[in-house]
């Protein structure tokens, strides 16, 4: 029998069965004849009077030495692939081609991506770029707020809701532009609204079931959004906390959905984020999925791969970050030359999505240590 190929939500939830730009100011104890970097840009004040359900983050500064990881090769590895992601955006601002042409997860990713090195909307070489695809996200925003591209068959619209509310939120963060604030709030509203009695989303704007997958692009965006002083609701945030915990197996993986099922790296990368991004960095629930994540160090370093490669490992790439220590520091080199050696000359990483997917979360992994996206400040 021949396999279909997946759609973008098949290929991101069957496997879990889911500010010009400027090098960061390097580390304290960076080699001083290297000349000054620019100051990076001002970080989003949250709104302070707002009230709702997410814990605040308080790790700080980038630890010392962090930025040490992001070697010379590194640095060209990330440029190359800048290079060739902003050729290939198409004309209508949109990334992604085949069956992904024009798909609203792929063209945020890939705005990300340019916003992780330090460009912003209208600012920075790939300035111009993300605007392009910003405008394309905001033209494919409904009046309700639902972002997706009309007469579009993508089998879960939600993933690409929440990954392009998610591009809203940290756009909106660096330019506070009113216009991208309205779309954003419409988005924002459509996730309050859909929500599910367990606490969770699935594929459409409905609520009836929910998976992991999906909700952790929800809750993701709607940290993002509470950042950029967006209002979500506190039940909505202790609602997806209880989803997501009963979603942990004893092993301190994460099934896909209640109803059971073992558990597997990617989408237990995406269950200990969901905690981070409603606000528990120590809880024993993290901690446990941190020592399941821990398990594909090894994996990792002997060239591993497996459904849901990109996916995983973005979602694995922010747990870890946020964890701090010897969780980050033992995994971002680890993963760090993983994919500079699966770099294709061209620049590109390839994916079976698209190749515009692949190395826009490449990419993203790659510039955590940058700092800029507000969604990953510490």
């Amino acid at each position: 029998m021949t396999t279909p190929r997946p759609t973008l939500a098949h290929a991101l939830a069957l496997g879990l069965a889911l500010l010009g730009p400027i090098r960061p100011a390097r580390a304290q104890n960076a080699p001083a004849a290297k000349p000054a970097a620019k100051q990076a840009p001002a970080k989003p004040t949250p709104n302070p009077k707002i009230t709702d359900g997410f814990g605040e983050a308080r790790r700080g500064d980038v630890p010392e030495g962090t930025l040490l990881m992001m070697t010379a090769d590194t640095d060209r590895a990330i440029k190359s692939g800048l290079n060739w992601l902003a050729k290939s955006q198409a004309a209508d601002g949109s990334f992604g081609v085949g069956a992904y042409k024009g798909n609203i997860a792929v063209t945020s990713l890939a705005g990300l991506a340019f916003m992780s090195a330090g460009s912003t909307p209208g600012r920075g070489p790939y300035g111009a770029a993300i605007d392009r695809a910003l405008g394309y996200v905001m033209d494919n925003t409904s009046p309700a707020g639902f972002i997706a591209v009309v007469g579009s068959s993508t089998h879960g619209p939600m993933y690409s809701h929440g990954f392009g509310t998610l591009f809203l939120a940290e756009a909106y963060g660096t330019t506070h532009r009113p216009e991208i604030r309205e779309k954003l709030q419409k988005a924002v509203r459509l996730i309050i609204d859909t929500q599910n009695n367990e606490g969770g989303w699935r594929y459409q704007p409905v609520r009836r079931d929910a998976d992991l997958s999906v909700t952790i692009c929800q809750i993701n965006a709607l940290r993002a959004a509470r950042n950029a002083g967006v209002f979500v609701p506190k039940e909505t945030v202790d609602a997806c906390l209880r989803y997501v915990k009963r979603s942990q197996n004893p092993d301190g993986g994460f099934r896909y959905m209640l109803q059971g099922g073992a558990s597997a790296f990617p989408r237990s990368a995406a269950g200990v984020v969901a905690l981070q991004s409603a606000g528990e960095y120590d809880s024993r629930e993290v901690k446990d999925g941190i020592a399941y994540l821990r398990q594909y160090t090894r994996e990792i370093k002997l060239g591993n791969r497996y459904s849901h490669y990109f996916y995983g490992h973005y979602y694995a790439a922010q747990a870890m970050w946020l964890r701090g220590g010897s969780d980050w520091n033992d995994w971002y080199p680890a993963i760090r030359d993983e994919l500079l050696n699966r770099q294709s000359a061209a620049g590109y990483w390839t994916d079976s999505i698209c190749n515009e997917y692949g190395t826009a979360m490449a990419l993203i992994i790659l510039q955590i240590p940058n700092n800029y996206l507000p969604i990953f400040q510490r």
